[in-house]
């Protein structure tokens, strides 16, 4: 028997693959599977079965276009009520791959086909769970984005995932061990751990959500804190639910190079978003007007995801040359496949051709100290945990996530300095601001790390906002 975690960190995702005597299954994969078919034919093992612990929000599964190509099938929980074939597993039921087994734990709460699987080895001991969004490492699956389909409550849903975990994954064996679906980064949960493998005595000990006295503190605890999940999770849930294009025909559609005068026209002709890729540095010395930055060196597929939001939204790309591929590659693990081609020769070409260009005022965290003063604005675009923890004295708290709720409340009038951390998700809303025609402001390069290091600007570990930016 061979277990392999298959981790990709940028979407903080955990897909696994699993061998037994000839046999192989494959849970949550990812969108892309050619490596899987690569993997099956080198280790000279036949796909049995294609396990999904339920409808996935943050990422699109590859679960459709595997089970076509290899004739496996897809295997849910029960209450699944997919589109396309799959087998709707009852609760406890076991499926043998090779000399091994796996047992459906139905686990209801973070969806109601949410379920845990359980693996039995050669010898019928009770070895490991995926528990996919159940269960995370410091964490649990949060409870509030199935209400509309479960028509329940976010309470009642917690109350769900009370039961399931309680009554069906704390009875068993201390050291078994437990692979999530999820690590830290994720937007599935609020306070996982930067390890992806534990054992479940360890979870017993250290995660707050297994150590609650009655439901009613757990539902408490698991509800309090949860910030608005990101708009295009429902969308992803419903391309894994209904399906979708092949992974080919959408890289076949995507990977379409085109010439300044035909990428021009297309964006006029289609309203489609120009997605500059290039590092933030780059991109604040020169863009195409009106083009979006997020930069495919960091969390770029959770970040187009709650930016542009509707993956029907056709987009352009902007790319260092060579990684048009890997861009398609990850967008279409979030679902966003109506990419209509990219710029040929990157920006380069854009800037040769005499076209307008447009640039970001970066600067140093130096010069952003020398200018600093009792009445300088300061917006913060880290997440409120980031903020809350340690902040510019007197800066305003507006995480990225929610930029198209609070861009309104600025003043163009006043000049403002904006930062991150580290000058990723500055330079993300420094674009944004910009299109939407906001351009009295500076951007600090290397964010609150480098400002902190000046040593000349005043921090505070507690929250004090005392100016408004009307």
């Amino acid at each position: 028997m061979n277990i392999e975690q298959i981790y990709t960190g940028c979407l903080a995702q955990g897909a696994y693959y699993i061998t037994s005597d000839g046999e192989a299954a494959i849970i949550d994969p990812l969108r892309e599977v050619q490596p899987y078919l690569d993997r099956l034919k080198k280790d000279n093992v036949k796909l049995k079965y294609i396990f999904e612990t339920h409808f996935h929000a943050d990422f699109v599964s590859g679960h459709v276009d595997l089970s076509q190509k290899t004739g496996a099938p897809i295997v849910y929980g029960p209450t699944a009520q997919p589109s396309f074939e799959a087998i709707i597993a009852e609760d406890n039921q076991v499926f043998e791959i090779g000399k091994i087994k796996i047992k459906v734990l139905h686990t209801p709460g973070h969806t109601m086909e949410s379920s845990t699987f359980l693996l039995i080895d050669e010898n019928g001991k009770e070895t490991a769970i995926f528990s996919g969004d159940t269960l995370f490492l410091g964490d649990v699956g949060r409870p509030d984005l199935a209400q509309k389909a479960a028509n329940l409550t976010q309470e009642e849903l917690a109350g769900l995932l009370y039961d399931s975990i309680y009554n069906k994954i704390l009875p068993l064996a201390d050291d078994i061990t437990v692979y999530p679906a999820h690590g830290a980064g994720s937007a599935c949960g609020k306070n996982m751990q930067k390890e992806t493998v534990d054992t479940l005595g360890n979870q017993k000990q250290t995660n707050y959500a297994l150590k609650q006295s009655s439901k009613e503190s757990f539902v408490n605890a698991v509800l309090d804190g949860l910030t608005t999940p990101p708009k295009y999770f429902g969308m992803n849930v419903t391309l894994n639910k209904k399906g979708y294009d092949s992974f080919e025909e959408v890289m076949k559609k995507g990977k379409n190079p085109l010439s300044v005068e035909d990428f021009e026209t297309t964006a006029e002709e289609t309203g489609a978003s120009i997605l500059d890729t290039r590092n933030a540095a780059e991109f604040s010395k020169g863009f195409i007007p009106q083009s979006i930055n997020i930069g495919l060196k960091g969390d770029f597929a959770p970040w187009v995801g709650t930016m542009i939001v509707d993956v029907q939204q056709p987009i352009l790309l902007v790319c260092d040359s060579e990684t048009e591929e890997e861009t398609i590659t990850r967008l279409s693990r979030v679902g966003f496949d109506n990419v209509l081609g990219y710029l040929n020769g990157s920006f380069e070409s854009w800037e040769n051709s005499g076209k307008e260009i447009d640039t970001i005022d970066r600067i140093s965290a130096e010069e952003f100290a020398d200018k600093f003063d009792k009445n300088t604005i300061v917006i913060d675009v880290r997440k409120e945990g980031e903020y809350a923890a340690e902040h510019v004295e007197n800066a305003f708290s507006k995480p990225l996530a929610y930029i198209n709720d609070w861009l309104n409340t600025i003043n163009n009038n006043q000049h403002f300095f904006l930062h991150c951390a580290g000058g990723y998700r500055s330079m993300i809303a420094a674009s944004i601001l910009q299109a939407r025609g906001y351009r009295n402001f500076s951007e600090i390069e290397g964010g609150f790390n480098a400002i902190k290091k000046t040593e000349k600007i005043p921090t505070t570990d507690f929250v004090c906002q005392s100016k408004t930016l009307s």
